[in-house]
């Protein structure tokens, strides 16, 4: 076969390629290209200096990603020349491992790998033995055993961690159960998800001579996304290359935002130091995004402390400047972000090509509505839209039960819900009793109801609450009727008795809250046309247009707006992003301010949220946003605010001549230029 080219890369893409032995950092910049040429590097390998593809093992964090980047790599060697390659997930990787090897630890070879429902009944068991069934949340308890597990902690060795508090409940309860919980695993010849890393590290660690055996078969190892590996991920690459250090990470610490799943940024800070003599290249172009939103994100980025030096360019100098939009509060933030997009559209622009990126899913509600509103279709990745969850399909079914009570289908979901005694029998009864009288299962319900019959007491109480909100919702307005509705019903009650974690009942509380909210949003949209039928209608029509099951692979795209939180965008691309929220508390996090979090961790998502946007990026904030119920000042977040200050010291006579008020709405700042402010 003739020499494999590396021509097709740019000049520190092929010096990242072909840079095979000793440890290598390839610092990847955002829309860098990283992928390409990781893919060409294994292909050089292969092909040019006659590594033995069995010998190269790439490891990647998701199935989809290492699928990926192997059909990229056949796809350049040829399938008999990349027979015998390994590209996996770390997870992936000890299956392999552990299927070998982990008769070593006392288990069978032929192990099984238990699910979540497995896990919680193990958990169940624990906390039935030792009496304290119904004290605990068995989730939140299998949490901190897979936190413990993801940071190395075997039972054995928790109570002398930094993670044990002798005065907290929970984690008394936790030594208790982690300790249950392993033994019947093994007892079963089981594990689970999170002792596939845990297993293979002690494995690794305690038979230093099996950790050689798999370092002599995989002589040269990539690791994509190394900024993202966790403790355990780092002394498994650690053991993997105890024979040798042909190790190239590729990573982005810029891009460091996984800390809440346990990913630690110090393995690539620090990772010259683990491995003396590391090659460093960076990859700066970025082939995605316009100069203009580079140029942003730089500014943005470059006040992050401790972060490896890289100035990201592009040569891409079309599209139009980032803009920031100042908006009065939550609906008219929508209102103004969804008419932009339909002006896109009807200039012939996709809607699979617009993405809206939150940094908190509490945000998504009034977007919902303005497109639904708007009739624009639209899907959640990551999240579960308002109107799909089970506590608004109820409320709905009431409504439209309300509004035409012949709706069999929502009334059967209703009847019992919260329960009245309706079950099969009572339900069989009355429809006979429609049968016999031809007429709509509420109506033999209100039939049953005037003839006293003792059975339809909960029929009859349910007939007179529909007749009488029938009434109600023309007197009052929706979110009044609706609210009065849920409170006569008892739903609160029901969801208290259904929930019984505290975090998931509010959670509830607060969908019910917002869907009351959606109502008094309609009405001040609709005006005097804000009818419970055009209410209803609106709902149906909007759920009509999205039949189709949402897809939760954010690669595959329909004609529909994408929303997703920042975490969920990163490795994507749009032609346009709405990086919405740009408030303080919003991010940074109210979270990461008051308990003294990683703020630079926030500055970095920024970071991911502005370079997700190709072509043209509207960032927007609130002067007022509502938090719990209450209208709520807002501020410019500090990631704002700081390339404000940053541009008035270089350029303050621009400024001189303009009130304070004035250079809010029109200071340059670092956004080259524009600032687009609307009026409230």
């Amino acid at each position: 076969m003739s020499h494999f080219s590396l021509s097709g890369l740019s000049e520190p893409q092929r010096a990242a390629a072909s840079t095979i032995n000793g440890p290598v950092l390839i610092l990847a910049g955002a829309g860098s290209g990283k992928t390409r040429t990781v893919t060409y590097r294994m292909a050089h390998m292969v092909l040019n200096e006659k590594i033995p593809s069995s010998s190269i093992l790439a490891v990647t964090f998701t199935n989809k990603a290492a699928k990926e980047m192997k059909e990229r790599v056949i796809g350049l060697l040829g399938k008999r020349k990349g027979r015998g390659l390994t590209v996996s997930t770390f997870h992936s990787l000890c299956v392999r491992i552990l299927k070998e090897e982990i008769h070593h630890l006392g288990y069978s070879n032929r192990f099984s790998i238990y699910d979540g429902g497995d896990q919680v009944a193990i958990v169940r068991e624990a906390l039935t033995y030792y009496h304290a069934g119904k004290k605990f949340d068995k989730k939140m308890i299998l949490g901190r055993i897979g936190f413990l597990k993801n940071n190395g902690i075997l039972p054995e060795d928790y109570i002398q961690s930094p993670f044990f508090n002798e005065e907290d409940e929970y984690d008394l309860a936790v030594e208790t159960v982690y300790r249950f919980y392993q033994e019947r695993l093994k007892f079963c010849n089981a594990i689970d998800f999170d002792d596939l890393l845990l297993l293979t590290v002690h494995l690794l660690d305690k038979h230093p001579e099996i950790a050689r055996k798999y370092s002599e078969k995989y002589q040269y190892i990539m690791v994509d996304e190394y900024q993202d590996t966790n403790p355990l991920q780092f002394s498994l690459v650690q053991a993997l290359t105890s024979a040798h250090h042909n190790i190239c990470v590729v990573g982005d610490d810029d891009q460091s935002i996984y800390a809440f799943r346990g990913a630690d940024i110090r393995n690539i800070l620090e990772f010259e130091n683990h491995y003396k003599g590391t090659r460093v290249i960076k990859l700066e172009q970025n082939y995605r995004s316009t100069k203009k939103i580079i140029d942003l994100a730089n500014e943005v980025i470059k006040l992050s402390a401790g972060r490896k030096e890289k100035t990201m360019f592009s040569t891409n100098d079309t599209g139009p400047k980032p803009y920031l939009w100042r908006t009065g509060d939550t609906d008219h933030e929508a209102g103004v972000v969804v008419d932009d997009i339909i002006a896109y559209q009807k200039d012939g622009g996709s809607l699979a090509d617009v993405a809206i990126l939150y940094r908190s899913n509490t945000q998504i509600i009034p977007f919902e509505d303005a497109l639904r509103l708007s009739m624009v279709p639209y899907r959640i990745i990551g999240g579960q839209k308002l109107y799909d969850k089970k506590e608004i399909k109820d409320l709905i079914a009431y409504l439209s039960v309300i509004h035409n009570p012949k709706d069999e289908l929502s009334l059967r979901r209703i009847l019992n819900v919260p329960n009245r005694g309706i079950g099969p029998v009572t339900l069989e009864s009355h429809l006979e009793i429609a049968k016999v009288n031809e007429c709509s299962l509420f109506e033999a319900f209100e039939l049953a109801a005037q003839s006293g019959e003792k059975v339809a007491h909960g029929g009859a109480d349910f007939v007179k609450t529909i007749r009488k909100y029938q009434q109600k919702f023309q007197e009052h307005t929706l979110a009044e009727a609706l609210s009065t509705l849920i409170e006569e019903i008892e739903y609160y009650a029901y969801l208290e008795k259904n929930y019984d974690h505290p975090k998931m009942l509010e959670k509830k509380r607060s969908d019910v809250q917002y869907f009351i909210e959606s109502a008094e949003r309609f009405t001040r949209f609709r005006g005097k046309f804000a009818t419970l039928e055009e209410f209803i209608e609106k709902l149906l029509l909007a759920d009509s247009q999205n039949e189709e099951k949402d897809d939760e692979d954010p690669d595959v795209r329909r004609n529909e707006v994408t929303l997703m939180t920042l975490h969920s965008s990163k490795g994507l691309e749009f032609e346009v992003v709405y990086f919405v929220g740009m408030e303080e508390e919003m991010i940074p996090h109210k979270k990461t301010i008051t308990e003294g979090g990683d703020i630079n961790e926030e500055r970095r998502l920024c970071y991911v949220g502005i370079t997700r946007a190709k072509e043209k990026l509207v960032m927007t904030y609130c002067q007022q946003r509502k938090i719990y119920g209450k209208d709520t000042p807002r501020h410019k977040s500090r990631f704002v605010q700081e390339l404000e200050a940053l541009y008035e010291e270089q350029d303050r006579n621009a400024l001189g001549h303009l009130t304070d008020e004035e250079a809010d709405e029109y200071i340059a700042d670092v956004f080259s230029g524009l600032i687009s402010s609307l009026e409230d």
